[in-house]
Parts: structure tokens; sequence; C-alpha cells
């Protein structure tokens, strides 16, 4: 009859490290690469999503911001983590889809450097003015900008941001020249729009939403396909007589490339139980999220449409990293 140590070593024997290790998984915290600017908008929604996936793991959750070079620093550091499940990464589709296409050579593929393990929200986007821009529609702002060609500036958060590409397509689809000030991120762009020293942008809903309440900048259009719940007043902008014109977002989760398949099953698990929660449901919706987890099948099959999409829209705007 086997010896009770013996057994216990029988047992261990049997117990597969893929299989332990995702029982166990996790047993420290795990850092989240955030390669954008603390304070931008998915910085703030990911907060909210991985503070209750924190609580329910039993560990915590680190963002790790490294922004820089739109996002390609840390978005390179990332894809050389160790896959076991203690490093993610918050990717968004500037990152995956954008980027890709304005530069001539990055050092990761969108579409199979990285583990996809869900979609987390999609952002959604205003077109904003200060009040010290003379105009309250869209309609007026085009022939503004079309009687003044180059007079007013526009900021984003860089060369390539999403809120450039949202400008470059909404300059292409109305014939205005607007003069394009980009800023070393997001943030600082926001804010100077906020104070006055820029009177335009479009911006992250989230980015905006308590100074629109305020009275401190306009909405004159949603950005999306349909109005925003938060503003059901703003039009979007292809009601405002730009038809067909549709910008949003979204944010998502990634592992590194070969993480096991129990561990990134269990992330994605927490990442639903997560979104399904009522309080940070109402916390991402009341700041212009619209929520949407999914497999990481279609996070893969969303990726590789909107790289091609956007490859469509960077070459028919013109835009070029300089």
């Amino acid at each position: 009859m086997p010896s009770f140590k013996h057994s216990l070593f029988a047992i261990a024997a049997m117990c597969a490290p893929a299989v332990c290790g995702a029982q166990s998984y996790p047993t420290k915290p795990i850092t989240m690469i955030m390669p954008l600017q603390a304070a931008s908008s998915v910085d703030v929604g990911m907060r909210i999503v991985t503070q209750k996936m924190a609580e329910s793991m039993g560990q915590q959750i680190v963002i790790d911001n490294q922004p820089g070079a739109a996002g390609l620093i840390g978005t390179e550091r990332f894809m050389r983590s160790t896959p076991d499940g203690y490093t993610l990464a918050t990717l968004n589709d500037s990152i995956l889809t954008m980027i890709p296409n304005l530069y001539k050579k990055v050092a990761y593929d969108p579409v199979k450097s990285f583990q996809p393990v869900s979609l987390v929200a999609y952002n959604t986007w205003l077109l904003v003015t200060h009040p010290s821009l003379p105009v309250k529609s869209t309609r007026e702002l085009v022939a503004l900008a079309k009687a003044r060609p180059g007079d007013i500036n526009y900021a984003s958060g860089g060369n390539g941001s999403p809120q450039h590409i949202a400008m470059a397509m909404f300059e292409a689809a109305t014939g205005a020249k607007m003069t394009h000030v980009p800023y070393k991120g997001t943030t600082q762009a926001t804010l100077d729009v906020i104070s006055g020293h820029i009177p335009i942008m479009f911006s992250a809903t989230s980015l905006v939403i308590e100074q629109i309440r305020d009275g401190k900048i306009h909405a004159l259009a949603a950005g999306g396909s349909r109005r925003l719940a938060l503003l059901p007043k703003v039009p979007t902008v292809a009601e405002s007589g730009v038809p067909g014109f549709d910008f949003n977002t979204w944010m998502s989760i990634y592992a590194p490339l070969n993480t096991p398949k129990d561990v990134a099953l269990r992330i994605h698990s927490e990442i639903l139980k997560a979104l399904a929660l009522p309080d940070v449901k109402e916390r991402l919706v009341s700041i212009g999220f619209e929520i949407d987890g999914s497999t990481p099948e279609k996070l893969a099959s969303v990726t590789k449409a909107r790289l091609e999409q956007m490859q469509q829209i960077i070459k028919g705007a013109g835009i070029v990293i300089q």
C-alpha cells in the first residue's frame, strides 16, 4: 500500500503545469501596460474596469502608463513581455489600426504579434468648440472654415492621433480647411481647447462631458452613427450635413502571444464579469463609453477589418507622419 507521502507525489505529477497554474492564477499583482497618457479617455475607462477585476481576482492590477511615440514605446515593450498572464496591455484602435498605417515600419504586427482577449468598450466622440468660436452648428463651422481657409486651428493628441484622423476625415468630407496643432498627448490638447487657446477639436466624450455640462465648451455634433444618450439634443455629424460620417474608437485588452489558454480564459471571464456589474456599466456609460465585451475571435476580426478601413481613410486624407 503506497504511503501518504507517495500519494502526494503522484497527485503532483498528475497536475499539469498549465492547469495547476490556471487554478492558482493569479498569485501576485498583474501589470496592465497602458501605452497612453494618464487621464486619457482610455486610461480613465480602463481604471474603472480593472478595479473590479482586481477585487474579483484577489490581486492588484497596476496600471503602468508608458506613453510616447504615439503609443509605440509601450506597445513594443509589451510585445516583449513574458506570456504568463502577469503582464497585460490596454490597446486601443489607434495603436492597432492607425499607427501601423501611418508609419513606414513598426516593430509589431497588430494581427499577429499579440494574443487578443476581449474588446471592453467603444469610445464615443464629439466635435467640440470653445465659446469664443462664433459657430453654433456644424454647418456654420464648415461655412466659416471655407470662408477663412486655414485660419481656424484645431488641436489633437499628436500627428496620426485619433483626434487628427477624425478631423482629417471631416475636412475631406466637407472641403473645410483648418490648421492642425498637434500636442504631445491628448490631455494637454483637451485642456487648451477648454481654456480657449485652441478653438476646436474632436474629443472622446469622457474627457469633455463635464465641461459641456458646465457650459465651458460646446458640443456641435456626435462623431458616431447615432446620437448619444448623454446628449440627445446634439445631432450627429452625419445629421448635420455630412452624410456617411462615422468615427468611433475602442479599448481592448491583450495578452502577450503564447499566454496559456486557460490563463487567458480566466482573464477573459473576469473582464466580462466586471463589465456586467451595474455600477461599472453606469460609470462607463456616464462618461460616454458603449460597453462591448467580446470573444477573442471577435476582437481579432474587428481589428483586422478596422486596419483595412484605416488604410483607406489615411491614404485618402493624405495624412503623413513627418
